[in-house]
């Protein structure tokens, strides 16, 4: 494959994030943590080399993360980590639904509603 034929290499394992539904990179852009203009030159990786990010998505399909240290989500107030799980697992299950349909939609759709930033894009 010719590598303008790749999607983006994980800045950790090396491989392609071959896919929507494991990119870090546009979670943290449909949950409101990048601009637009950052799915450019923001660093990518798979939700699971993430795992900072991905120990907060609770969805039966997803096997749970969980990460030791200063930063797990044991060690930090549970009223903040109540919010990263519902936020985190909502713009999870929305890079399942773009999966499906990113296609059929402008790139200024692809955050959650609350997100949606139309001067970003």
């Amino acid at each position: 494959m010719a590598p303008c034929d790749q999607g983006y290499l994980c800045d950790i394992c090396g491989e392609e994030v071959s896919s929507i539904r494991e990119s870090d990179l546009y979670l943290r852009y449909v949950t409101g943590q990048i601009a637009a203009r950052e799915l450019l030159s923001g660093q990518e990786r798979h939700l699971r080399c993430n795992p900072v990010i991905a120990q907060f998505i609770e969805a039966p399909e997803f096997d749970p993360i969980t990460v030791d240290g200063p930063f797990s989500r044991f060690e930090l107030d549970q009223e903040s980590v109540q919010k990263q799980v519902e936020l985190i697992t909502r713009g999870w299950y929305r890079l399942q639904e773009l999966a499906k349909r990113a296609q059929s939609l402008p790139l200024s759709e692809y955050p959650l509603p609350e997100f949606r930033r139309e001067q970003d894009t």
